[in-house]
């Protein structure tokens, strides 16, 4: 069974403090959900490394910007840090997306790749996946979609051709405007 995730992130204990808001969109650049949400406070930094680099994704004053384009096999976070400035984009491989109790939600097909601002990415959990499609978890299709999706979107970003990164200014200051 996949993990269903869902964009208001209210099981979070770290996050001591939020606000969050979403939006339907439906406009020539981009159709779907667009959530926000604002990290007043958390009870820890949290940081990652990817290879030698290592960054903050979340601390008090971060915002996290989500996009689920429509029809898609994938949704985007945009991780801001204190002063609105891009520390990562993070597309995580879904087999759909959705509305629950008016939440957006994901279902986490295992990868993800990260795009730093400097240009480099990263494929990450190919292990996991392999790991659920040994256990049965995910069939041979879904273990397939998953690799494929994860090599279109590869290809996209190497061509510069995925042009959700380019919205992520544009849904943040809308969306802050509601909070």
């Amino acid at each position: 069974m996949l993990k269903r995730r869902y964009a208001d992130r209210s099981d979070w204990s770290r996050v001591k403090d939020r606000e969050y808001t979403q939006s339907y969109i439906n406009d020539e650049l981009f159709k779907g959900y667009v959530t926000l949400l604002k990290v007043n406070e958390v009870t820890d930094p949290l940081e990652v490394s990817y290879g030698s680099y290592n960054t903050c994704i979340v601390d008090d004053g971060y915002i996290w910007l989500q996009q689920f384009p429509e029809g898609q096999y994938y949704t985007v976070t945009t991780m801001f840090n204190a002063k609105g400035e891009v520390v990562q984009w993070y597309i995580d491989l879904s087999l759909e997306t959705g509305l629950e109790n008016n939440i957006p939600y994901y279902d986490d097909l295992f990868l993800d790749i990260v795009v730093l601002p400097n240009g480099q990415v990263f494929l990450l959990d190919e292990e996991e996946l392999q790991d659920a499609f040994a256990y049965g978890t995910i069939d041979e299709s879904l273990y397939n979609l998953a690799g494929q999706e994860a090599n279109r979107l590869l290809r996209m970003i190497e061509l510069g051709q995925f042009k959700l990164f380019k919205y992520t200014e544009v849904h943040k200051e809308e969306l802050l405007k509601k909070l």
